[in-house]
């Protein structure tokens, strides 16, 4: 088994406007958390004593509000900033070519594959529920070793690690995808979920060791960050605050700009490569299903969508049989 880590790194670094655009994202995201947090801590600071429990409440809310506007631009931005970017990153695994005008490039991809945002994350959302589910059935092996307590909480830390890099996953699929447009959306997907249950093996151990290595480097940078909220603490307890949402803005430009688009990289080149030989069977589609019952949805959507297609429009493009080549 091989980890394509050096490729994958070359494969950023070829996509350096996707790189620039998500460090500029990550800038602008990372100032957004800055004088976010920062007004809370100015509006706690110059309240007076409101009171311990009052305070953790107000920063609590606040934790949520932040949440709700997170999920809210990963779903209808930066959604569509890292599915260009994927597009563009299995193109050139694909053929090794870099096009010209990466940007356009992963745009027009996109809009030529989905009509809508929206439809992009329905694909994504089920698929990442199969994922799911097939990975927790391959790695439920705590039943084997219950009589060694060691390799018992081995497979506990192993199952946590792969539940993290599981949340990655589904960027492979939208990469076959969009390397597939000859086939209906769902169809691509389906064949991408099986070709993942053929190579999920090298596929997830390079996961799982990027991600915890991800959120080693995010903890790192964290802790070197740290001393400008104590540094500040010195001086006065409203600079502490807001040096704390410093460090929380230097952080979050740090992830959403270099350490995202490398591990999603690496993982959308693994599993290219891994599955370039390879094509959808029935047998593995019923192993997948055995294991994912979610993957039912997929197959039943990719069967009306290719009827559909096939009614509407009799051109290629149509569901593919999932015992045919990619």
């Amino acid at each position: 088994m091989r980890l394509h880590f050096g490729r994958a790194t070359k494969i950023l670094a070829q996509t350096l406007p996707y790189v620039l655009l998500r460090i500029g994202v990550g800038i602008a995201f990372g100032l957004f958390t800055v004088l976010y947090f920062g007004a809370v801590a100015a509006a706690v600071y110059f309240a007076g004593d409101i009171g311990t429990l009052i305070v953790l409440g107000i920063f609590v809310l606040s934790f949520g509000v932040f949440l709700m506007i997170l999920r809210f631009l990963r779903k209808y931005v930066l959604y569509l900033v890292a599915a260009g970017h994927i597009a563009t990153i299995a193109h050139i695994v694909d053929t090794g070519d870099v096009p010209d005008n990466q940007i356009r490039f992963g745009k027009d991809k996109v809009t030529d594959n989905f009509a809508s945002a929206s439809a992009l994350f329905v694909v994504d959302k089920v698929s990442k529920s199969v994922l799911k589910q097939f990975n927790s059935a391959v790695i439920s092996l705590s039943s084997l070793v219950d009589f060694v307590p060691a390799l018992k909480n081995i497979i506990t830390v192993l199952r946590k690690a792969v539940t993290l890099a599981g949340r990655h996953l589904d960027q492979a699929i939208l990469a076959h995808i969009f390397l597939h447009d000859d086939k209906d959306n769902w169809t691509a997907a389906r064949d991408g979920l099986v070709l993942y249950a053929k190579t999920w093996k090298p596929v997830l151990t390079a996961a799982v060791i990027i991600v915890l290595a991800m959120y080693l480097v995010i903890a790192l940078s964290a802790i070197v960050a740290s001393p400008i909220g104590v540094v500040l603490g010195g001086l006065n307890p409203f600079l502490e605050l807001a040096g704390w949402a410093v460090v929380l803005g230097v952080v979050a430009t740090f992830y959403f700009g270099i350490i995202g688009p490398w591990v999603k990289t690496i993982i959308i080149t693994t599993f290219l490569i891994e599955s370039q030989d390879k094509t959808p069977d029935s047998e593995t589609m019923d192993f997948l299903e055995s294991k994912a019952s979610n993957f039912r949805e997929v197959v039943e959507n990719a069967a009306e969508e290719s009827s559909s297609s096939t009614t509407e429009t009799p051109t290629a493009g149509g569901g593919a049989d999932p015992t045919t080549d990619d």
